[in-house]
């Protein structure tokens, strides 16, 4: 399971807010059980929410969605849906947001 995967998210009942979930675990680590994902909403729904930094908008597919890097968490690798590509080329961003949500700067 690369870092900076993209996955659909299987839990029918937030789907709809949070489509994607954001893979943002080193996959220099043996393989565990869980994995630490980002979810992503739709951009049009929260942009107004938007703290640059914390809450950066990526681009997949065409389109913007917001990371919501308060709400990382652990999940189990089970509950990943089917992958829907990669985040690689955004890895500064991302990595900067994570780094802002632990560190404060």
């Amino acid at each position: 399971m690369p870092q900076f995967a993209l996955y659909q998210n299987k839990n029918a009942a937030i789907r709809g807010r949070f489509p994607l979930l954001l893979d943002t675990q080193s996959d220099l680590l043996d393989p565990p059980a869980t994995r630490v994902v980002v979810p992503l909403s739709p951009a049009g729904a929260t942009r107004s929410r938007s703290m640059q930094k914390l809450t950066p908008m990526l681009t997949f597919e065409g389109q913007e969605y917001l990371m919501l890097t308060p709400h990382l968490a652990g999940i189990p690798t089970r509950e990943l849906g089917a992958l829907a590509g990669d985040l690689a080329t955004q890895r500064a961003v991302i990595t900067a947001a994570v780094d802002f949500l632990i560190s404060g700067i």
